[in-house]
């Protein structure tokens, strides 16, 4: 069985990849997997064999370090990289985390990254109804007009969504909310093509067969 080490940006995203794991998989966290949130997104740095700065302890700072810091891990175990492409073309976001994964001198043997188009909030406002389940006086009209996975500021959108002032939004509603609607995210048929490609990836990753 694959044991699973998850990197995410936040608590936020937490809720959301915890249901991908123990309700489509029924993988047990701390038995089969651990997740690992992070103070926000960040930037990889300049140099990935650089110590990193201790003050700066958002995902992709540290995450040289942190990948490294994982060599140890046999075959039998995948580290999953959780980041929001935000506005940054993914494929070229991903030739950059390649890119960094390639100059490390040692790391583990199976690593996969999957970005949350544009962010893990895209995965909900694709779902209206698992909005709705966890949100009944949701007013969702205007997110059906939003492709999934489109660039629109997900995040503002849900906000809106909820009747929540932009301004007023904190990193303790984003994780309330994640926590409430994440347990109604449609995980068989996603509606978002990018947690629909963690789904898949996670999925073949446990059905890799590794030698004992």
């Amino acid at each position: 069985m694959t044991f699973f080490e998850v990197l995410v940006e936040g608590a936020s995203d937490v809720s959301a990849v915890r249901e991908v794991l123990t309700r489509k998989f029924q993988l047990v966290e701390n038995a089969d997997f651990r997740i690992h949130p992070h103070r926000g997104r960040g930037n990889l740095p300049a140099n990935p064999l650089a110590r990193p700065d201790p003050k700066q302890q958002t995902l992709l700072h540290q995450l040289p370090a942190k990948l490294k810091g994982f060599s140890y891990l046999g075959a039998n175990c995948c580290v999953v990289v959780v980041v929001d492409a935000d506005d940054t073309a993914c494929v070229d976001f991903l030739a950059q985390l390649n890119g960094m994964l390639a100059q490390l001198p040692q790391k583990p043997q199976r690593v996969l990254f999957r970005l949350a188009i544009e962010e893990t909030e895209s995965w909900f406002i694709a779902d209206e109804q698992a909005i709705r389940s966890a949100f009944p006086n949701a007013r969702t009209q205007a997110l059906r007009a939003i492709a999934p996975d489109a660039i629109v500021g997900a995040w503002e959108m849900l906000a809106d969504a909820l009747r929540v002032r932009r301004m007023e939004v904190t990193g303790t509603d984003k994780f309330a909310w994640s926590a409430q609607i994440a347990p109604y995210l449609d995980l068989d048929q996603p509606r978002s093509p990018s947690l629909g490609k963690l789904i898949q990836g996670v999925g073949r990753e446990l059905q890799r067969n590794v030698a004992p």
